[in-house]
């Protein structure tokens, strides 16, 4: 006997792609973003990737929008960076409690629905490429859960608190994707790294019912995102120091197309959202300091969204978070420029 009530039998992800199909329009267009994407990660390209957007995708009409505006600001900057808009429609949640993500709760305010969620985030990701035409970003808290974004997806992040598990690092290695490790909240890079070395790695395993074979993604890559101490007290590590040593280390596993973002919100801000601008001027100035750095930095994950900071559910502030604060639009687009002109 097991301690739950299975409520209901969802349809299986390729049931819902049937119903809920990409456009062949849209399928091109994605084919083309997700090229440009890659060659960042393999050093065909020197531009910039920014994963940015809110802390959690709440609501269609203001991620929507937000994204839209992302794509106006897109087309300026497209010489140097290729923006990937944060749609993060799984929330991780530190305790258990709280909100958890779209793919549970559709609408905040309402309580869960399971088979509406995973409709939801796919017509949010669907909408969101076919009015932009940008390649979006999720997390990939629940590896059973991606196959009902596979298709659609054009980045896919492993948490800290999940890239010490293994059906992650397995089911990474199956993607064709830039897949990011984030180092683990103890901050050990040798964790990151070694998922790492798993994700670019073949694998048999279990995966959904099936006896599954993977060929090992040579995309996947670092995350750093600052780490937590015995005390629970939040420490960065976007510093000079910390990025040559990750160089140094990365370069020891002799692994493919070396390559991290700087996640500038988490740890290594503190969660103090209005630093992000400053963490990414820090890096951009290590950068251009150090070739080895340079070479290695691919771009930044921003947490940010139409208004400054973050809120309860019940406020019901139109475009801001409900989850981690985050930087408010009109602060963000400078912040975007102002990477440009540094590159």
């Amino acid at each position: 006997m097991m301690n739950m009530d299975f409520k209901r039998k969802l349809p299986i992800p390729q049931e819902i792609k049937q119903q809920f199909p990409i456009p062949e329009e849209i399928v091109k267009v994605k084919e083309a973003r997700d090229k440009e994407i890659r060659d960042v990660f393999t050093g065909d390209s020197d531009k910039f990737v920014l994963v940015i957007g809110p802390c959690s995708a709440d609501r269609e009409d203001s991620v929507m929008d937000y994204i839209c505006r992302l794509a106006k600001v897109q087309e300026k900057v497209k010489d140097k960076i290729i923006i990937i808009p944060r749609i993060y429609t799984n929330k991780p949640r530190t305790t258990g409690q709280g909100y958890k993500g779209m793919i549970h709760q559709p609408d905040p305010t309402k309580g869960e629905d399971m088979l509406e969620g995973i409709i939801s985030i796919r017509r949010l990701h669907t909408k969101a490429v076919a009015e932009t035409g940008l390649g979006c970003a999720d997390e990939m808290l629940y590896p059973e859960n991606h196959r009902y974004l596979s298709d659609i997806l054009s980045y896919v992040a492993v948490g800290a608190r999940s890239v010490e598990d293994q059906q992650h690092r397995l089911t990474a290695s199956g993607l064709d994707i830039p897949v990011g490790m984030k180092n683990p909240t103890s901050g050990d890079y040798s964790v990151m790294l070694n998922s790492i070395i798993a994700a670019q790695s073949e694998h048999t395993f279990l995966y959904r019912g099936w006896e599954a074979h993977s060929h090992g993604n040579p995309l996947s890559h670092a995350i750093l995102r600052g780490y937590v101490d015995k005390h629970g007290n939040s420490h960065p590590n976007y510093h000079y120091e910390d990025l040559v040593r990750l160089y140094e280390d990365y370069s020891a596993k002799n692994l493919a197309n070396m390559a991290v973002l700087i996640d500038a919100n988490h740890s290594n801000s503190g969660k103090q959202f209005g630093e992000q601008i400053r963490i990414c001027h820090e890096v951009l100035h290590s950068c251009r300091h150090n070739n080895d750095i340079k070479s290695i930095v691919k771009g930044f994950m921003i947490e940010s969204y139409i208004e400054d900071g973050c809120q309860k559910v019940d406020e019901g502030v139109y475009g801001k978070s409900i989850t981690d604060p985050c930087l408010g639009w009109e602060k963000s687009e400078r912040l975007i420029y102002d990477i440009a002109d540094q590159l």
